[in-house]
């Protein structure tokens, strides 16, 4: 349903509207230089109308491949003053991978960086996309952005756009072996930021933004929600803790989101110990639950942090939990953010449990994603009367604190990047020597947990690590390829049902490393 206030929490009029009333604040500061918000408005505006002179329109897909970059930002929201889909891709996927994605949501134009721009070319006869820009310096083959924003006229006036119209596609690791595109509406991102205010009590000063842009934490945690409020976002093209430690002295930063991995490797730096960090207020973290210890490392400099638990299909946070809470109630996520956010647990029938029930999370609320991109079926299996099913198995206790128990889902959260174990041992499971695969999760100190896999060969076939990574290097992404391989000719534990028992594989893994 539309009415007449959707087109006025269209991502595209929001930044123009922070544009006209904040025109001389920072919004987004970038390897030494800053741009005000009447800056970015200009240059979102011509970007639409290079764009829309290109053949884009509303509904038609645009992609973006590269680092954190002001052009990402810029890209998304020129895409929302057309109505216009934007979809990013992850920078760490393989050319196959690209080439999926690409081709599954139907981009038209294609925009890369420096870095990203090879691995385009390497696929562009297997892509559908029409057009190809480059964001930063000129290519052969390639439009140059610059130049063609440096000749186009700011578009006068924003396509109007419904809450419920889709602002961009986010694709998920699949628990079925392809990935799925979260189709995230202009309302869902409203709502989100609304969301975050609740959770954080709200977001001043200045937000650093070092998470990569193409994840769901990274774009819609902080970063989107902190340009709409007018406070100024910090960029960083990827996360190093030391330059992270510098740019939070130098810019007195308040707050930013991340991995505990990545809090992790800052208190790990050298620098960590005789970086000013007095003018943070909040560290935002999500992906994985933050270990006590590291909560009081920082809590001994005066630093609080935030735990968020959420999803693609949520717009990043559906509970929050913050400050002494989260010191009391280590175990929790946090409590949903009312009235935005409701969570309850069913059961196996669908039905609702009591304070202390078992069960599997659901969240409800408008920032529920609309479906995945062309799968009604998936959408259905995990959309029920408005409550998106998460997967995972967690209870609600009496005061109302959500506490996540186990994951449903065949997921594998690495330094807080999801991987579908169905989608890396179908990519093993392709290598001739293979009979069958499981691929589980396993502790990792520093990541959280990695992907490990047990492999039954075919008989008489030999397979080492060597071979099978060699094999997976242009399949997989480097980060969903297991970090342990065990090989074998017996066949793999299985449960009643004729599953493999992975479980009983994961435990069996964990006794082998306890004992080496």
């Amino acid at each position: 349903m539309s009415n007449s206030q959707t087109a006025d929490i269209g991502l595209g009029q929001t930044i123009l509207r922070r544009a006209a009333i904040s025109p001389n604040q920072s919004a987004i500061t970038f390897e030494g230089s800053t741009q005000t918000f009447a800056e970015l408005g200009d240059r979102v505006r011509r970007m639409a109308t290079v764009l829309r002179a290109g053949g884009i329109s509303a509904g038609d897909r645009v992609g973006y491949i590269g680092l954190n970059h002001p052009v990402f930002l810029e890209m998304l929201y020129a895409c929302g003053c057309l109505g216009a889909v934007f979809v990013p891709l992850n920078f760490r996927l393989t050319g196959p991978e690209v080439r999926f994605i690409a081709n599954d949501a139907g981009i038209s134009a294609m925009v890369a960086d420096d870095m990203l721009r090879p691995l385009i070319d390497e696929e562009r006869d297997n892509l559908e996309c029409t057009r190809y820009i480059t964001a930063e310096a000129n290519a052969d083959n390639w439009e140059s952005l610059e130049s063609l924003m440096a000749a186009a006229a700011p578009i006068e006036a924003s396509e109007k756009v419904d809450a419920d119209d889709v602002a961009f596609i986010m694709y998920t690791s699949g628990t079925t072996g392809l990935p799925k595109g979260a189709m995230l509406t202009h309302g869902n991102i409203f709502w989100n930021s609304i969301n975050v205010c609740f959770g954080e009590d709200g977001v001043s000063g200045t937000t650093l933004t070092c998470a990569p842009l193409f994840h769901i934490g990274g774009l819609n945690v902080t970063t989107l929600m902190s340009l709409s409020k007018g406070v100024e976002v910090v960029l960083l093209r990827s996360f190093d803790a030391g330059q992270v430690l510098s740019l939070i002295e130098k810019h007195k930063v308040t707050t930013m989101f991340g991995a505990p991995t990545m809090f992790l490797m800052m208190v790990q730096d050298e620098s960590f110990a005789i970086t000013d960090l007095s003018s943070i207020a909040t560290l935002t973290c999500g992906g994985a639950p933050v270990p006590v210890p590291l909560i009081k490392t920082y809590g001994e400099r005066g630093i609080n942090f935030c735990q968020g638990y959420g999803l693609t299909e949520t717009n990043a946070i559906g509970a929050i939990i913050s400050g002494s809470f989260y010191l009391a109630r280590p175990n929790s996520t946090g409590r949903p953010t009312p009235p935005v956010t409701s969570v309850r647990i069913v059961d196996e029938a669908g039905s609702e449990l009591p304070a202390g029930g078992i069960g599997e999370v659901c969240i409800k609320g408008p920032t529920v994603m609309h479906g995945y991109w062309n799968q009604p079926e998936a959408t259905a299996q995990v959309i029920k009367d408005g409550w998106f099913h998460t997967g995972d198995i967690g209870m609600l206790d009496e005061l109302g604190f959500l506490i996540l128990l186990d994951r449903a889902k065949d997921i594998v959260i690495r330094g807080g990047e999801n991987i579908g174990c169905a989608e890396v041992e179908y990519a093993i499971a392709e290598h001739p020597s293979v009979s069958e695969v499981s691929v589980y999760g396993i502790p990792d100190t520093r990541l959280g947990e990695v992907p490990c896999a047990t492999v039954m060969l075919k008989k008489e076939a030999t397979l080492n690590e060597t071979e099978m990574r060699a094999f997976l290097r242009n399949r997989l992404a480097a980060f969903k390829v297991p970090a342990r391989f065990y090989f074998q000719h017996d066949q793999l534990p299985r449960i009643a049902t004729g599953k493999i028992a992975k479980k009983e594989l994961r435990k069996q893994t964990i006794a082998l490393l306890e004992l080496a």
